[in-house]
C-alpha cells in the first residue's frame, strides 16, 4: 500500500473524502494543539483546536495549493489563536476548596513550566511544545512543520537551553 502525501489527502478532501480529512486531522491536531498551547490557557487551547479544523474542512476548497496543507494550517491555528486572545474576557477562578493541594502544586509548577515555554521565542516554543508537550520527536516534528531535521534539532537544544535557564537550572 503506497503513502498519501499530504497533497493527495487534500485533494481527495476537496472532492468529499471525509476520510481523507480525518487522516489530515489525525497528523495535524497535534500541531495545532501545540501551536495554542503556546498562545493561549490550556483550558481553551483544545475547543480552539477543534474550530481550526471546523473552520478549515469549511475553507479546505479555498486551498488552492494542496501540498501548502501544513502551513496553512499552521497559519490558521496562529490566527484562530490571536482571534480568540482578542475575545477573550477575564478567566473565573475556581475557588479553592475544589482543587487539592497536591493538584494545586503539580498545576502550579505545570503552569510556571508553560509560561517559561510561553516566553521564548515562538520557533522555540512551538518545537519544545511538540516535543515536551505532544511527545513528538524530532522527525515527527520535521514531517509536520516543514522544518528541516537540522532546524528541529538546534531549535530544541536552544529552547532546553533558554527553558532551563529561565526555570532556574532545572530540567522541565
Amino acid at each position: 500500500m503506497s503513502v498519501r502525501t499530504d497533497a493527495d489527502l487534500v485533494r481527495a478532501a476537496q472532492s468529499g473524502d471525509v476520510a481523507s480529512f480525518e487522516l489530515l486531522y489525525a497528523k495535524y491536531v497535534p500541531v495545532v494543539h501545540a501551536i495554542l498551547l503556546g498562545r493561549l490557557p490550556p483550558a481553551d487551547a483544545d475547543d480552539v483546536a477543534q474550530n481550526v479544523f471546523i473552520t478549515a474542512y469549511t475553507k479546505l476548497q479555498s486551498l488552492r495549493e494542496p501540498a501548502a496543507f501544513a502551513g496553512w494550517i499552521a497559519r490558521s491555528a496562529r490566527n484562530a489563536a490571536e482571534d480568540h486572545r482578542r475575545k477573550m474576557s477575564d478567566t473565573v477562578e475556581l475557588e479553592d476548596a475544589y482543587v487539592t493541594h497536591e493538584t494545586q502544586r503539580d498545576d502550579a509548577e505545570a503552569a510556571r513550566a508553560l509560561d517559561a515555554i510561553r516566553a521564548l521565542p515562538a520557533a522555540y516554543r512551538e518545537t519544545l511544545i511538540l516535543r515536551l508537550v505532544e511527545g513528538m520527536t524530532g522527525p515527527e516534528i520535521s514531517a509536520r512543520t516543514g522544518l528541516t531535521p537540522g532546524s528541529v534539532r538546534v531549535n530544541l537544544h536552544r529552547g532546553m537551553q533558554m527553558l532551563r535557564g529561565a526555570l532556574g537550572g532545572s530540567t522541565p
